[in-house]
């Protein structure tokens, strides 16, 4: 693979209960397990890290496979959730939704191009046998 950008990040701290920060000083935040997995919730998480990344990441392969396609992406958005949970192994394990909204693109056409985005995107293809991925494309 010819790598075109390399991102670096340090976490310090106690890991969930920490900071993060990329080389750059774009990104300084401090994180904290969440609520629901008995902590206090205030800073930021790996989970919703992973999630705004996926988002990004999944919305520019959806715009670049529709514009082949000479599909209208205005107003066009992605959204993701990230699960984390228990595996059976007794490990962690992560599960994605991505929802697609392409509002001006029809229902079948958007389809299409969500699995085409699926194919492309980097996060996808790194998650793609590890990570359960589902799909959504939603109306509004």
């Amino acid at each position: 693979m010819n790598v075109l950008y390399t991102a670096e990040a340090l976490a310090t701290g106690e890991g969930r209960n920490g900071r993060a920060r990329t080389s750059d000083g774009t990104l300084d935040l401090g994180l904290a397990i969440p609520t629901e997995m008995g902590g206090t919730g205030e800073g930021t998480n790996p989970e919703q890290l992973f999630a705004a990344g996926y988002a990004a990441c999944f919305h520019s392969a959806l715009q670049l496979v529709a514009r082949q396609d000479k599909a209208d992406v205005a107003d066009s958005a992605v959204g993701a959730r990230v699960g984390i949970g228990r595996t059976d192994g007794g490990g962690f394990g992560l599960k994605v939704t991505l929802e697609v909204s392409l509002p001006h693109v029809p229902r079948a056409q958007a389809l299409e191009l969500t699995e085409k985005a699926h194919q492309v995107c980097p996060y996808s293809n790194a998650t793609r046998g590890n990570i359960e991925v589902d799909l959504e494309v939603t109306e509004d």
